[in-house]
């Protein structure tokens, strides 16, 4: 059910292309989806607990978060099209990039690439490390992606976010939260572990659908140590929660700075691969949180039974951040007692 629902969202329209190619600075899009409204990416991208006391706070104060928090009239995008869609397919491939600077535009080393690899970049101004992720910097990216498919011929199947640095931490909550949008991310120098209060597992659906088909490709360079470090900590965190579709690309001699000509060829070459995994060690792995999350919520719920309030909500308050949408419904039950 969610997957066709999401394929109706995104299904390309029947049409002849007529929009521009090349490099393209100012662009404007007018198209909206449902996936970037406020209260779709509170949903997916904040924990259940997060997400419930957010909604209670805006209600207490007369608003609503069903709207869509981005007024397109007012963004300007930039975008990359390869001349036209490669046979025997005839449909491009998309790369949604979240930049750290704030203006819109597409890395020059980068174009080569994209013409190999068939595949057009789009990135959003105004979407740096200075502006808000749940505000602007997420929605911009989902609205860019939902703008280019309505005007080309884009495959749904190779439909990618990236970024670098503190972007490429966006694209990360972009492709945990938004696996039914996203195949795959490309992190460029920046990551962190998920499971955490800062990046929290979606909604239990979403989190098997990303386990299943989602796939990571770290590009760092091999002098940028500490975002090496940080690297290693969320691939880590990755293989404790399931995920094993991973690739690195390193670049040697390399400090912190965008990728180069040859690692972003080399990182398509990987993102573009079909999803692997072992279906055998996933099923496995599932089996064990599950057990893990059963007992923490029987914890909290045996915190509540013997009237110890205090020591049942720090209990549920660790666990929401640690699990996330994995456990709810209950999380949010128990949060009521």
């Amino acid at each position: 059910m969610l997957g066709a629902a999401i394929a109706a969202l995104l299904a390309p329209p029947a049409y002849t292309q007529t929009a521009a190619t090349g490099t393209t600075t100012g662009v404007v899009f007018s198209e909206y989806s449902p996936l970037s409204s406020g209260a779709e990416l509170l949903r997916r991208l904040s924990s259940p607990l997060t997400a419930l006391r957010i909604t209670q706070e805006a209600a207490r104060a007369g608003k609503t978060l069903s709207g869509q928090p981005i007024n397109l009239a007012g963004e300007r995008f930039a975008t990359y099209v390869p001349v036209r869609p490669h046979a025997p397919a005839q449909r491009y491939s998309l790369l949604v990039f979240v930049p750290p600077w704030p203006d819109a535009r597409v890395p020059s080393q980068w174009i080569t690439a994209l013409d190999q690899h068939n595949m057009i970049l789009v990135t959003a101004a105004g979407s740096g490390n200075d502006a808000n992720a749940m505000d602007r910097r997420e929605p911009l990216a989902l609205l860019a992606a939902v703008s280019v498919m309505a005007q080309y011929a884009v495959d749904p199947q190779r439909v990618y976010v990236g970024g670098f640095s503190g972007g490429s931490r966006v694209a990360l909550r972009l492709a945990l939260g938004y696996p039914d949008v996203f195949r795959g991310a490309l992190l460029n120098a920046g990551s962190d572990p998920i499971g955490s209060a800062e990046l929290p597992l979606p909604p239990a659906e979403l989190f098997l659908k990303f386990q299943d088909s989602t796939r990571l490709v770290y590009v760092s360079g091999e002098r940028d140590d500490a975002h090496l470090v940080d690297d290693m900590h969320s691939r880590q965190s990755l293989e404790k929660w399931c995920v094993f579709d991973v690739d690195t690309v390193s670049e040697l001699r390399k400090g912190h700075e965008p990728a180069d000509a040859s690692a972003f060829s080399r990182a398509l070459d990987s993102l573009l691969k079909p999803a692997r995994g072992p279906a055998d060690k996933l099923a496995e792995c599932r089996q064990r949180i599950a057990a893990e999350l059963r007992t923490q919520l029987a914890l909290v719920e045996e915190a509540f039974t013997r009237g110890d309030p205090a020591t049942a909500t720090r209990l549920l308050g660790a666990l929401d951040a640690r699990y996330g949408g994995l456990a709810a419904p209950r999380s949010v039950e128990l949060a009521g007692q």
